[in-house]
């Protein structure tokens, strides 16, 4: 008798990834039932690739308010330098175990992912390739149901050099690198507190 087909699956920090959610995030669906799931023989946790698509599509239709998943704040970082983008992401991880955050290399990878996971909050790296954070704002602002989107822009740039360009985006608040994390995480929770996110 030939065995039974394995089911095409992934590990959680994968899921985590094409789900754009935090690994604690999925371990929640999974736990739900949400998402289907079993342990391998040696202990390893699979996701059905079936149920995490399905899942997106689910979320798909679902009106922008109602995708909130357990009142999550979720935040997108755009920085096409990989040491900057991974600790901001990983600071924002450790602020709250209700904030989800995903990072993104270029502004055109983010504004491609904007409309899947809808930030509430961006922290955006003005001096990028292609698509920087001038055009970004400026693209993201213009476009209907982000509006209202907090975009934290940030730069090593000098007061003169930001000046020369014609300074912060218009609808971002600025900030220099390096970022304060102690600031950041502060900020972080000081929003989530009157909004009933904790």
């Amino acid at each position: 008798m030939s065995p039974l087909p394995t089911p095409a699956c992934c590990g959680t920090s994968k899921a985590a990834q094409l789900l754009q959610l935090s690994v604690g995030t999925v371990q929640s669906l999974v736990d739900k039932n949400i998402l289907e799931a079993w342990v391998t023989q040696g202990g390893h946790r699979r996701i059905s690739l079936e149920s995490i698509h399905q899942y997106q599509a689910q979320q798909q239709k679902l009106p922008a308010l109602t995708r909130l998943i357990e009142n999550r704040l979720r935040i997108m970082v755009v920085d096409d330098d990989a040491v900057t983008r991974h600790m901001l992401q990983d600071a924002c991880l450790s602020t709250h175990h209700n904030i989800d955050c995903c990072a993104m290399a270029s502004g055109i990878e983010a504004l491609l992912t904007l409309p899947t996971f809808l930030p509430h909050i961006v922290i955006l790296d003005l001096l990028m390739p292609e698509v920087d954070g001038w055009e970004w704002v400026k693209r993201v602002k213009e476009t209907e149901g982000f509006e209202q989107v907090q975009i934290i822009s940030i730069s090593a740039l000098s007061k003169d050099e930001l000046e020369q360009r014609g300074g912060p985006p218009e609808g971002s608040h600025f900030i220099s690198k390096p970022i304060d994390l102690g600031w950041l995480k502060g900020y972080l929770l000081g929003l989530m507190s009157p909004q009933s996110w904790v």
